[in-house]
């Protein structure tokens, strides 16, 4: 009966002491998104004919959420997260003649998809230089695409699509990244990630979701 009281004394003891090393944070910053794959290539050699005139070009998003830091032995911790992000792909291009006006022409085509992203992320802490990597589930949560064209300085085409039904509801990836742990609980961060589900809701094309994001977090 002392062996089992002292041993139930012992784990409540450590329970406790781990708890307490457990942290909490928020973090958010910008990415660069785009998409990969054979549908993607296969619209930049259809586009190469154009000599540039029009182009696959990323777009701008961010993400924002928050984490919990649970230590897994010396310098490693296990670390999942809940995040909002904003993602997407773009095609855009324009055409002038030099000294005519009326000739000039633009269009650009923008998907902007809304994602809630849920890494669950190892990552090794050696004297504040973190190395981190994982897997990622994606829910997406809306899609929408944006079309504008014009001529001569007037906008002839200006529409805006849900098209939310037409992608894949969930997209499976990973990511991995590097940061430095400042010693006030401020954290910087730079990672890369990339989806492995196919966008599309039939999944007949390969086309996959990537990007590369900077930010920064801070642990409560």
């Amino acid at each position: 009966m002392r062996t089992i009281i002292l041993l139930t004394i012992g784990i409540t003891f450590s329970l406790s002491s781990f708890a307490q090393r457990i942290t909490y944070g928020a973090a958010a910053g910008v990415g660069v998104y785009s998409m990969r794959g054979d549908a993607v290539n296969n619209l930049k050699q259809v586009l190469d004919f154009t000599n540039g005139i029009v182009a696959v070009k990323p777009v701008t998003g961010y993400y924002a959420g928050g984490y919990v830091n649970i230590p897994a032995g010396n310098n490693f911790s296990i670390e999942p997260g809940l995040f909002y992000s904003s993602k997407g792909c773009q095609v855009s291009g324009s055409y002038s003649v030099k000294g005519i006006d009326i000739l000039s022409a633009n269009v650009n085509s923008a998907l902007h998809s809304s994602y809630i992203d849920i890494p669950v992320l190892l990552k090794a802490n050696f004297n504040g230089l973190q190395v981190f990597a994982g897997p990622q589930a994606s829910y997406l949560m809306g899609a929408k695409l944006t079309t504008t064209a014009g001529i001569a300085g007037f906008n002839l085409l200006n529409s805006k699509m849900d098209v939310s039904n037409q992608f894949n509801r969930w997209d499976i990836g990973f990511t991995g990244g590097l940061g430095y742990q400042f010693s006030n609980g401020m954290r910087i961060t730079a990672a890369y990630e990339r989806g492995l589900s196919k966008v599309n809701a039939a999944q007949n094309v390969a086309a996959y979701n990537q990007g590369i994001k900077i930010g920064a977090a801070f642990n409560f």
